[in-house]
């Protein structure tokens, strides 16, 4: 089964997470066939699930995390419900279309994929996504490059590398559709970022382990040179696409 790591900081990841561009969704459109029902798979809180609700009759997300679909945006056609990815209670032959944003690589596949076939309509577009390391420019790209592999790197679980790979080193069993490369681009200022890097399940893990927030020197490391306003972050962001 999945793994839940984020339950316990449900607030800051509602907070602090970053939405998915437009032209994402305007993509996986493109390879739905009908509209009529989603899936939208460890949705956490809700920030896929309430743009497919402006596409679709019913959207139907779900997260192993009840404290997760405390805090999701709610809509009158969107069904929250605390589900297991492997293990539904949906009817056969159900979705149109299947989701899951930056969860896919924390799943036993074998297991999920099964279940996806199964409560599919036939044709039924699946879309795994995520997103990779932020940019900001060299120099601050170097110290949270140094942070991510160095100072919290042995603390990510193992299936990190999942998203290190853009999902290339996920098993993908299905008439594969080839997708572009996106990105997505923010302003934030320093304490965003903090916010943010806050959210990390490494980051979590560090501060068990050792009883202090590593976040704190490198926000500190940054300060002079993110010039006291907001800067432009840029996340690269890669999709998986295929027909079920």
């Amino acid at each position: 089964m999945a793994k839940d790591l984020f339950s316990n900081y449900a607030q800051q990841y509602q907070s602090f997470r970053p939405t998915y561009p437009a032209e994402l969704f305007e993509f996986i459109y493109r390879h739905t066939n009908n509209f009529d029902t989603a899936w939208d798979c460890a949705t956490g809180n809700g920030q896929a699930a309430i743009v497919l609700a402006n596409k679709f009759r019913k959207v139907y997300a779900t997260d192993i995390s009840q404290s997760q679909l405390a805090h999701a945006t709610q809509a009158n056609n969107v069904e929250y419900s605390t589900v297991a990815a492997e293990d539904t209670k949906f009817a056969d032959g159900t979705f149109d279309l299947i989701t899951v944003a930056q969860a896919a690589h924390w799943f036993n596949h074998d297991l999920f994929y099964h279940e996806a076939n199964r409560i599919a309509k036939k044709g039924a577009t699946l879309a795994l996504w995520g997103y990779g390391l932020l940019r900001v420019n060299s120099t601050i790209d170097h110290l949270i490059q140094d942070f991510y592999t160095k100072t919290v790197g042995p603390y990510w679980d193992p299936e990190r590398r999942h998203i290190d790979a853009h999902y290339r080193s996920l098993p993908f069993p299905f008439e594969e559709i080839d997708t572009p490369d996106f990105s997505f681009s923010l302003q934030w200022t320093l304490e965003q970022l903090h916010g943010y890097l806050g959210t990390w399940s490494a980051v979590h893990k560090f501060k068990m382990a050792n009883e202090f927030d590593p976040v704190a020197p490198l926000i500190e490391q940054l300060r002079p040179l993110w010039e006291g306003h907001a800067q432009t972050i840029t996340f690269p962001l890669f999709l998986r696409l295929g027909k079920l």
